[in-house]
C-alpha cells in the first residue's frame, strides 16, 4: 500500500503561522527600538558593537522569515483548498510573509549577516564623513553596500531593470518603466513653473527666517502643536537627532526625531510636522493587527503620502497658520511682531533651489528626488560607481536646479538613507506627493469644510478620516488596491500637477496656465 503523509489540520497550520508571526514581528520591534537607540541615545564609543548586535538580531529574524517552517506553512496556506477558506487578514499576512520569502529565500544567511553589521557600521560613519565633509571616509562603505544591493536584485529578480527589484522593497509593484514617466511629467510641469515664478513672482519675505530662533522655544512650540494635530505623545515621544525619522516599535510606542537649527526654524518646525504624519499612520492602525506583520503602513510611498499630506498640504496651508500663527508669535514676539499672517503663509511657502532636500520648498522637493533616483538606477545597473558621485552629484544638481554644492556634506552626504541600504527608498518621498495630491482630492469633496476644519484646529476630524479610509488596515492591502479604494482610482500624477500650480500661482501672484 502507498503510503501518503497525512497533512495536519489547517488549524494546527495557522496556530504555528500565527505563532511565527508574532515572534518574527516581537524581534522586529526590538530591532526598531535597537535601530532609535543608535542613532538617539547611544554613546559613540558602543556603536560599534552594538551594530553587530542587531545584525544578529536581524539575520535571526531573516532566517526566521525564510526558514523551512515558514516555507511549509506558506505552501499549506496557499494550497487551493486552504487559501479558499481564509479570511482577508490571514490572506494578506500570507502574501506578505510569501513575497519576502520568495524574494530572499536565495539569499544565504552570512551574507545577509555582513550585510545586516556594515549597514550597522555605516550609519556611524556617515555621520562622521559628513560633519567632516569626507566622502573617502564613507566611500568604502558605500562600495560595498552597493556591492551587496547589486547581488541582492540579481537574487530577487526583475524583468527589464535590475533597479525594479529593489523599488519593489519599498514600493510592491513599482517599476522604473511605471516612474519614468510619471517623473517626466513632474519634471516638465514642476521646472516650468519654477521659471514662472522665477521670471514673474512677487517676492516673499523669506528673510524673516533668517533670525535667531531661540532652540528651547522652537522645542516648547513642537511640543505644544504635537497633540493638536494628532500625534499622541503617551503613544510616542519626540527626540532629538541628525537626520530626522520616525520609528515605530509597536503602535503604542511610536518615536519621532527632529533636527533644531536656531537660524533656520522652519527645519525642525516642519520635520516634526512631516515626521507626526508619519507617527499618527501607526499610532491608528487597528489594533487587532498588533503582533503581527500587518501592524505598520502598507507601503513607504502611502507612509510619505501621509507625512508630506500633514506637513504640506496641511501644515503649509494659509488655513493652518490662521489657527497656529497668533501661538508661534506668543513663543517668538520679537522675530514675528511685524510679520503679517499673509506674509508668514507666502514666507513659509517660498520657492527656491537649494541644496538641502529635507529643507526644500515643496515645489523644488520632487527635482531633489529626481536627481537621487537617477543615480540610484545608474549604480543598480553597474553604469555608475560609488567613487565618481560627488561629481556627478554636483553635475545633477547643476541640471536639475541651477546650483552646484560647495562642500560634499551639502551634496552628496547629505542624506542618511545609503548608510543603511535604503537604495530604492527615495522615490518614496515622491510617489507620497503624489498619492498625497490624489488624497487631498478625495477628502475636499468628503470633508466639504476640509479647510474651516483646519483653520478651527478640528484636527480631529481630519484625522479620523485618514484613519477610516487610510490608517487603520496597515498592510491589509497593497499600495495600488489602497490607493484605489480611497480615491476610486490608480495613482495619477495630474492631481500633484494641478495641485502646485493652482498653490504657487497664488502664492506668487502668478496667472494659472
Amino acid at each position: 500500500m502507498e503510503y501518503t503523509e497525512k497533512k495536519p489540520p489547517l488549524k494546527e497550520v495557522l496556530e504555528k503561522f500565527r505563532v511565527l508571526d508574532e515572534k518574527i514581528t516581537h524581534y522586529s520591534s526590538l530591532i526598531g527600538l535597537a535601530d532609535w537607540d543608535q542613532k538617539v541615545m547611544a554613546p559613540k564609543k558602543g556603536r560599534n558593537v552594538f551594530a553587530k548586535a542587531a545584525g544578529s538580531l536581524k539575520t535571526e529574524v531573516f532566517k526566521l522569515s525564510v526558514s523551512e517552517e515558514m516555507g511549509s506553512l506558506l505552501e499549506t496556506l496557499s494550497e487551493q483548498e486552504n487559501e479558499s477558506v481564509l479570511d482577508v487578514v490571514t490572506k494578506a499576512k500570507v502574501r506578505e510573509y510569501k513575497t519576502f520569502y520568495q524574494k530572499s529565500k536565495s539569499i544565504p544567511a552570512d551574507l545577509f549577516q555582513e550585510y545586516a553589521i556594515i549597514t550597522g557600521q555605516a550609519n556611524d560613519v556617515w555621520e562622521e564623513a559628513r560633519d567632516g565633509n569626507d566622502f573617502a571616509k564613507f566611500l568604502p562603505y558605500l562600495e560595498k553596500i552597493v556591492e551587496y544591493k547589486r547581488k541582492f536584485a540579481e537574487i530577487y529578480g526583475y524583468e527589464n531593470h535590475p533597479y525594479d527589484a529593489l523599488l519593489d522593497e519599498f514600493e510592491p509593484g513599482l517599476t522604473v518603466e511605471i516612474l519614468d514617466p510619471l517623473f517626466a511629467k513632474l519634471r516638465e510641469s514642476s521646472v516650468n513653473l519654477l521659471n514662472r515664478i522665477q521670471q514673474q513672482g512677487k517676492p516673499t519675505r523669506h528673510e524673516i527666517f533668517e533670525q535667531s530662533f531661540s532652540i528651547d522655544k522652537q522645542k516648547e512650540f513642537n511640543r505644544l502643536i504635537l497633540p493638536l494635530i494628532g500625534f499622541d505623545l503617551e503613544a510616542g515621544r519626540l527626540d532629538e537627532t541628525v537626520h530626522p525619522f520616525a520609528q515605530s516599535v509597536n503602535i503604542g510606542d511610536v518615536r519621532l526625531t527632529t533636527r533644531y537649527l536656531e537660524n533656520n526654524v522652519r527645519s525642525a518646525l516642519f520635520g516634526t510636522i512631516h515626521e507626526a504624519g508619519h507617527g499618527i499612520y501607526e499610532q491608528q492602525i487597528n489594533p487587532k493587527f498588533e503582533e503581527s506583520v500587518l501592524q505598520s503602513g502598507t507601503s513607504f510611498g502611502i507612509h510619505e503620502s501621509q507625512s508630506r499630506f500633514l506637513e504640506n498640504m496641511v501644515g503649509r496651508s494659509k488655513e493652518f497658520w490662521t489657527y497656529f500663527y497668533p501661538r508661534l508669535q506668543e513663543h517668538f514676539p520679537a522675530q514675528l511682531a511685524n510679520v503679517s499672517l499673509d506674509e508668514f503663509y507666502r514666507a513659509v511657502n517660498s520657492v527656491s533651489p537649494s541644496f538641502i532636500r529635507v529643507e526644500a520648498d515643496e515645489l523644488t522637493y520632487n527635482l531633489h528626488i529626481m536627481l537621487r533616483y537617477e543615480i540610484e538606477k545608474g549604480l543598480i545597473a553597474g553604469e555608475i560607481e560609488a567613487k565618481d558621485l560627488p561629481e556627478i552629484w554636483n553635475q545633477k544638481m547643476q541640471d536639475y536646479l541651477g546650483i552646484t554644492p560647495s562642500t560634499d556634506t551639502v551634496g552628496v552626504l547629505q542624506d542618511v538613507h545609503w548608510s543603511f541600504g535604503g537604495i530604492g527608498y527615495f522615490p518614496s518621498y515622491s510617489l507620497g506627493n503624489l498619492y498625497a495630491a490624489q488624497i487631498l482630492r478625495t477628502i475636499e469633496k468628503d470633508l466639504p469644510e476640509f479647510k474651516s476644519h483646519i483653520e478651527n484646529g478640528r484636527f480631529d476630524v481630519i484625522q479620523g478620516w485618514l484613519k477610516e479610509k487610510i490608517h487603520q488596515y496597515g498592510k491589509l492591502y497593497t499600495p495600488n488596491e489602497l490607493i484605489v479604494r480611497v480615491t476610486g482610482e490608480e495613482l495619477n500624477a495630474d492631481y500633484l500637477v494641478e495641485y502646485l500650480e493652482k498653490k504657487y500661482s497664488e502664492v506668487y501672484g502668478l496667472e494659472e496656465k
